[in-house]
């Protein structure tokens, strides 16, 4: 029996068939992200003097979890372009227009893990990270919280991972320069996100 507020994550965040229809999905993994206790968060330097903190709020993924040696591990990850929420409607649509994310032309962003690296007793997953039709690599420090059983009889395991951006490299190259010196919007960008996945019978 599915809990009904997993069921109402689920489909909050659920991507669009259209996607499917252009990108061939690898087969179906046996753990799936449990989006309903899950989260993409983002932060931006503003203005030089404080931290924009972000989230996209619809996005799904596959991951081929290997119990027996986690480090041939592999995920992919579709994240919804025009689901960005920073709280303030007027920015998220400067955020999805052709100076940012452009989710007219490039509805999603994608993550497909290429390896995974063990450093200094840790995880580090570096995969190709595609936006705005650009792909660039870039790294994700794991770390592994464990696995519990839900009360509905499923096993969740437990994941959160950190890692760093230049906006530029994906062509994202608005700003304006202020008045007193500096610049409006930061380059680079720190992503944190956490992840239970659910274990497909």
């Amino acid at each position: 029996m599915t809990p009904p507020h997993a069921a109402e994550g689920e489909a909050k965040h659920r991507i669009p068939d259209r996607y499917g229809q252009k990108n061939k999905r690898r087969k179906i993994s046996a753990w799936q992200i449990d989006p309903a206790h899950s989260q993409i968060q983002f932060s931006v330097r503003h203005m030089m003097i404080s931290n924009l903190r972000g989230r996209f709020e619809n996005f799904s993924g596959d991951v081929d979890y290997n119990e027996q040696d986690p480090f041939k591990s592999s995920v992919e990850v579709q994240i919804e372009a025009a689901s960005i929420n920073t709280r303030e409607p007027q920015r998220d649509t400067h955020l999805k227009s052709a100076d940012f994310l452009d989710a007219e032309k490039h509805p999603y962003l994608v993550f497909r893990s290429k390896r995974a690296e063990k450093i200094d007793g840790t995880g580090r997953l570096i995969g190709d990270l595609t936006i705005r039709d650009i792909t660039k690599e870039i790294a994700l420090d794991v770390e592994y919280a464990g696995q519990a059983k839900s009360p509905w009889g499923t096993v969740s395991a437990g994941f959160s991972a950190t890692g760093k951006l230049n906006r530029k490299d994906w062509g994202m190259n608005w700003n304006q320069i202020l008045e007193a010196g500096g610049i409006l919007v930061g380059d680079q960008a720190s992503i944190s996100i956490e992840v239970e996945l659910i274990k497909q019978p």
